[in-house]
C-alpha cells in the first residue's frame, strides 16, 4: 500500500483517546493526523486541511458525536467519519447512518478487527460493528425514496436538481457561483447520502421519486 491513511481520533476520554491513538499508530498502514477532546476542537483541527478518517465517539459532553458529524458535513468535508461508540441502540445507529457517518463500530471490538475496518471504510465500504448490523435492514426498509431527499441542504438539492439536468460541474459553478471545488464536494456529499454510485444512478433515483 501507498502513504499511510491519516486518522483524527474525537473522543471526551483522555485515557481512552490515548489507547486508541496508540492502537492506530501501531499499524504501518495508518498515522495519527491528531486528536480532539471535544466536538469543537475537531471541526478546527480540521480547518487547514483534511484527514483520511475521523474517528468519532458518540456521547461526548457539550457538542455530541451527532452534532459533530452533522457539523464536519456541512462544512463539507470528505473525511470518511466512522463512529467509535459503547451505545448499540437502534436509534443511535440509525441516526448516525442517515446523518451520514461511513460506520458505525462498537468500542468492545478487537483492536485487530478495529484497525481492518478502518481500511474497509478507507476502501469505500461502510463498516458497522454486527450485533447491530440488523439495524440496517430495518432503515432499509423503513425508508422510501424520498427520505434521502428530505435530509439535503438547500444548496445541495440546488446542485441535485442540476446535477439531474445533466449540467456538469463546471457550468454548475458557473451558474452558481462556486469554485468547482465545492461542487464537487456536495456532489461527493451528495452521492453519499442518495446512496449512489454514479451521478446518473443519483438523477435517476431523484427524477423518480
Amino acid at each position: 500500500m501507498g502513504k499511510p491513511y491519516s486518522v483524527l481520533v474525537v473522543d471526551d476520554h483522555p485515557l481512552l483517546r490515548r489507547g486508541i491513538c496508540q492502537l492506530i499508530t501501531s499499524d504501518s498502514d495508518f498515522t495519527l493526523f491528531g486528536e480532539a477532546g471535544t466536538g469543537l476542537d475537531a471541526l478546527s483541527a480540521i480547518e487547514e486541511s483534511e484527514p483520511d478518517i475521523v474517528l468519532l465517539d458518540l456521547n461526548m459532553k457539550g457538542m455530541t458525536g451527532l452534532d459533530t458529524l452533522n457539523g464536519l458535513r456541512q462544512e463539507g468535508v470528505t473525511s470518511r467519519i466512522v463512529i467509535l461508540t459503547v451505545s448499540d441502540a437502534k436509534q443511535d445507529v440509525i441516526r448516525l447512518v442517515r446523518a451520514g457517518a461511513d460506520g458505525y463500530l462498537l468500542k468492545d471490538t478487537e483492536p485487530d478487527l478495529l484497525l481492518e475496518k478502518l481500511k474497509k471504510a478507507m476502501q469505500g465500504h461502510r463498516v458497522i460493528s454486527e450485533s447491530v448490523e440488523n439495524y440496517l435492514y430495518e432503515l432499509k426498509d423503513a425508508t422510501d425514496e424520498q427520505v434521502w431527499i428530505d435530509n439535503l441542504t438547500p444548496r445541495e438539492l440546488q446542485i441535485l436538481q442540476l446535477v439531474a439536468q445533466g449540467k456538469s460541474n463546471r457550468t454548475i459553478s458557473e451558474q452558481l457561483h462556486i469554485s468547482e471545488g465545492t461542487v464537487k464536494v456536495h456532489v461527493k456529499n451528495l452521492l453519499r447520502k442518495a446512496n449512489a454510485k454514479s451521478r446518473t444512478e443519483m438523477a435517476v433515483r431523484y427524477l423518480n421519486q
